[in-house]
């Protein structure tokens, strides 16, 4: 076996550690939280189903796809850092630098400089393709928060301003959305999940 295909089934290795990183969201069940293993299929997901509804030019599906699948791997070392949870984010930057920085270097560098790549151009979130990508991204625990009672909203105390930014993406992105969108926000208010 060759140095390099030994990188790569070690990077696969350790990408199997994706299935024991639980996030804040529920299941739509609600039996329990998602792993970010089944976050990242259920974004590919829903990137490829509602992708006819795209509201921006030049977007590749197939780049999308690869962003879903490598968005969260570095959260296999740097953990989830919840959207709303303000002190997490302090430090998410600089712990997810140095887990894309051990985790990419398993690869054979062509490879890890494109997986890097992509990752970072999905977090820059300012590509055609990063920016449909993010709007899935935030699109599903907003979907679920509207469908399990506001579980993350109600649990940090989410103002409608800060969800009204967090899913910003989706009015440009997918536009044919945004009504549902802010249906969903209306209901969350009333029902007293979101704070007004």
């Amino acid at each position: 076996m060759t140095e390099k295909l030994k990188g790569q089934l070690h990077f696969l290795i350790e990408a199997d550690k994706m299935k024991s990183v639980f996030r804040q969201t529920l299941l739509l069940d609600k039996s329990r939280e998602e792993t970010n293993a089944e976050h990242s299929w259920h974004f590919a997901l829903m990137a490829m189903t509602l992708f006819e509804y795209a509201g921006i030019d030049n977007v590749c599906l197939n780049r999308v796809i690869k962003m879903a699948i490598l968005h969260d791997l570095v959260e296999i070392y740097a953990g989830d850092t919840p959207a709303f949870d303000e002190l997490g984010k302090e430090d998410k930057e600089a712990r997810e630098q140095e887990a894309a920085n051990k985790l990419f270097s398993m690869l054979p560098a062509e490879q890890a400089a494109e997986y890097r790549a992509l990752w970072e151009e999905f977090d820059a979130m300012e590509t055609p393709d990063a920016i449909y990508a993010a709007a899935i991204d935030r699109l599903l625990p907003f979907l679920s928060n509207h469908l399990t009672d506001g579980h993350s909203w109600v649990k940090f105390g989410v103002t409608v301003e800060k969800v009204y930014r967090r899913i910003a993406p989706v009015k440009i992105a997918l536009p044919a959305l945004w009504g549902f969108v802010e249906d969903a926000i209306r209901d969350g208010c009333e029902k007293g999940y979101i704070k007004g």
